[in-house]
């Protein structure tokens, strides 16, 4: 049995034990069945031309975990943002666990999703959000189908969050292989801010296949900064389906830091719903051996008066793959528009690959906009200046490399982040960089 029909049938099962009169009853039906007809997406649609996700439909995955399985905080304590005060909301194998948790109701909520789906004071905001911004491609609505469990965070107007939210999914590897399908969903009200960081991590080689799907919705005047972490071993996958709806005067950052797993596809997806919102996508891609990760974003101007920034920087190694698949499109009513969009890439070694392709479709005439790609390698000209003033080759082509990716780390506005994010670059370059940021 394939894993499309695996997954019919699963789903199936998974009606059997689901109210009849749930609300999303008839939403899950319509997802499955946009599934059903659509199926994984292949290298003959556009989209996923350089991203074949055969090697992953091929493993025999556990859909559902058979049990709970416990984890030592000292033995993950690596993976969390430890040196701060954070919120946390932690899953192990797709089930919530408490005991590593720190989650809140105090003037904000910062829970479990199935929490906000089955009980009633929370219906007003699943009926006005959930699955609102999301499209319906195959792999969202296989999510939307499946959807049990993931993060719900609210923020209320006015408030500002006075700590990191962290949403952490781990796969412990008890399962020959798994599949897990994380929904979140993240209201942040008029004028409330919050920062956010997700992390996927395996600890164990086998192998596991996370389809995961972020709805957030901010709102007039709402501060949004999102953290992307991606640092996972060689035999986990990511499908990670991000979309963001934005109101007038809201201001979102995504950063995306690619540093390891075996396949991950970022799909970022904006939508400037109201004037003067400002959009940032961010993203640090450092690969080696044969890796491969595809940065698929999209910003669609819709309102007049608004920015957006897109920097992405990759460093390829060995054999390793990268894709960055950017989409501005500005709308005939959002004049005054000004997007920017910027891809540079370093080849370390000739085996690995570069597949770019920035777009912009402009139906405005008052606007601004520009995009650009680079590839090449390192500047021997920059490296033999370096080498004339004593500094190793190895050193000096790793302070190259810093410095290529710096003007994304720059802009990370959590301290503690900022030097855990210097730290994997400096190992995944092989050195010692011996200052902080």
């Amino acid at each position: 049995m394939g894993l499309k029909d695996k997954l019919l049938s699963s789903y199936i099962a998974l009606e059997d034990h689901l109210e009849d009169d749930s609300p999303l009853h008839e939403l899950r039906s319509k997802a499955i069945k946009t599934f059903e007809a659509k199926g994984f997406p292949t290298k003959k649609e556009e989209a996923w031309k350089y991203t074949s996700l055969n090697s992953l439909l091929k493993t025999d995955y556990s859909i559902f975990p058979k049990q709970e399985n416990a984890i030592e905080f000292k033995d993950v304590k690596k993976y969390f943002l430890h040196e701060i005060d954070t919120y946390k909301i932690v899953f192990i194998d797709g089930v919530y666990n408490s005991f590593l948790s720190e989650t809140t109701h105090d003037k904000l909520d910062v829970c479990l999703l199935s929490s906000a789906l089955n009980k009633s004071k929370y219906k007003p905001i699943i009926e006005a959000y959930f699955n609102k911004v999301a499209k319906d491609d195959s792999l969202t609505s296989l999510n939307t189908a499946f959807a049990k469990e993931g993060a719900y965070i609210r923020i209320p107007k006015n408030k500002e969050v006075e700590k990191p939210i962290e949403i952490l999914n781990f796969s412990t590897g008890n399962e020959g292989a798994v599949l897990l399908q994380p929904r979140n969903l993240i209201v942040v009200e008029e004028n409330a801010h919050v920062q956010i960081i997700e992390r996927h991590q395996s600890l164990s080689e086998n192998a596991v296949f996370t389809n995961s799907v972020t709805e957030i919705f901010a709102e007039k005047r709402a501060y949004v900064d999102f953290y992307k972490i991606q640092n996972d071993g060689p035999s986990a996958s990511l499908i990670d389906n991000t979309y963001i709806s934005q109101d007038r005067d809201s201001n979102c950052k995504v950063h995306t830091f690619a540093f390891g797993g075996k396949l991950i596809r970022n799909n970022l997806n904006f939508y400037q719903n109201g004037e003067h919102c400002d959009s940032t996508l961010k993203g640090i891609t450092i690969l080696e051996n044969k890796q491969h990760v595809d940065h698929n974003t999209l910003v669609h101007h819709i309102a007049p008066n608004c920015e957006s920034h897109q920097d992405y920087k990759g460093i390829f190694g060995d054999a390793s793959t990268g894709v960055f698949n950017g989409k501005i499109v500005v709308e005939k009513d959002a004049q005054k528009t000004d997007a920017f969009q910027q891809n540079n890439n370093i080849l370390v070694d000739d085996k690995a690959t570069i597949n770019a392709k920035p777009q912009l479709e402009i139906f405005a005439d008052d606007v601004k906009c520009s995009h650009g790609c680079t590839i090449g390698q390192l500047d021997e000209e920059a490296l033999f200046y370096l080498r004339s003033r004593g500094i190793a080759k190895k050193e000096a082509r790793a302070l190259l490399m810093y410095a290529f990716a710096n003007t994304v780390l720059e802009s990370v506005k959590i301290p503690e982040l900022k030097g855990r994010i210097n730290k994997l670059i400096a190992k995944k370059i092989g050195v010692n960089l011996g200052f902080n940021v």
